[in-house]
């Protein structure tokens, strides 16, 4: 039972060791060039203004949510399709439902208003 093991142990210990060896040897040969210029925030020649941390309009975490609720309609989409000639009519009546269901959601989200970015 033990030996059946043996592979795993094998492969975890020459990942760690790949991990290891690819650290130090970067740690080594890279080429070290402190500059307080580089040292700086944003190195794009920029001075940084504001504050890092700002409060972001409530409507852009909104658009995030639709868009990977929307997103994840997609993936319900790709098996349907590999199984839509076994399922037959029953699959077809049920994936019409779901999409008539988002379709209800979207144009519900869109005349609250949650899809104008302001």
């Amino acid at each position: 039972m033990v030996s059946s093991y043996i592979p795993v142990a094998i492969l975890f210990v020459l990942v760690i060791g790949f991990a290891v060896v690819s650290l130090a040897l970067s740690r080594l040969l890279a080429p070290n060039k402190p500059n307080p210029i580089k040292a700086e925030t944003y190195e794009s020649g920029v001075q940084p203004t504001g504050e890092a941390q700002q409060r972001f309009d409530i409507s852009y975490y909104t658009i995030a949510m639709l868009f990977v609720l929307f997103d994840i309609e997609a993936v319900f989409l790709y098996p349907w399709a590999v199984v839509a000639g076994r399922i037959g009519i029953y699959g077809l009546i049920e994936m019409m439902l779901f999409i008539a269901l988002l379709l209800v959601a979207y144009a519900y989200a869109w005349r609250k208003g949650a899809l104008d970015w302001k």
